[in-house]
């Protein structure tokens, strides 16, 4: 399968290069530096910016799926604006290109932690982060409100994500095998 990563050199973006590249995929890697990536026979990286829509375009033409771990930075002013115009740049040049098949990694700000309340607004949130997961977020219901062109999945990653052993061991916060137009959660 032809996949490319969007964000491959963020803080997500490595760790889900090097999962495709171990389980066979062909992987073309995006992202503004191109630094610390892998030399794979399998990998092609990539440097531009998203906000090109139709770069963007050419280079996810002919990919089987793209996967946006996109992130303009947690510590970039405007953070809210700047996550929502990447993520629709994005979203338009998946579409114009042709693929069908779009992974965001969102965040764990969308997800309850309890009925009707939603992580991102609670009391205990760090406000540093807050615009960008209200961005996730907004992304998250435009596609499960509008998005039906694209065979998108939204995946929440656990509250904490830190480094550690790949372990194969996991839980799925939900009962849907494909996770085609929807949200889910994955955790140790």
């Amino acid at each position: 399968m032809k996949i490319t990563i969007i964000g491959a050199t963020g803080f997500v973006g490595p760790d889900v290069v090097k999962e495709a590249l171990a389980r066979g995929h062909q992987v073309t890697a995006l992202s503004r530096s191109g630094k610390n990536l892998p030399s794979d026979p399998q990998l092609t990286v990539v440097t531009g910016d998203i906000h090109d829509s139709a770069w963007l375009s050419g280079v996810l033409k002919g990919q089987d799926a793209v996967i946006s771990a996109y992130n303009p930075g947690w510590a970039e002013s405007d953070l809210f604006e700047k996550f929502t115009r990447g993520s629709q740049q994005i979203l338009q040049a998946v579409k114009s290109s042709g693929v069908k098949r779009i992974l965001v990694v969102g965040g764990a700000g969308s997800l309850e932690v309890a009925p009707g309340v939603e992580l991102v607004d609670t009391e205990a949130f760090p406000a540093n982060i807050k615009p960008g997961a209200l961005g996730a977020r907004a992304l998250r219901n435009q596609l499960q409100a509008e998005e039906q062109a694209l065979e998108w999945t939204y995946l929440s990653p656990a509250a904490f994500l830190e480094p550690g052993p790949r372990t194969g061991q996991f839980r799925l916060g939900t009962t849907s095998l494909l996770h085609i137009r929807q949200q889910f959660t994955v955790a140790y």
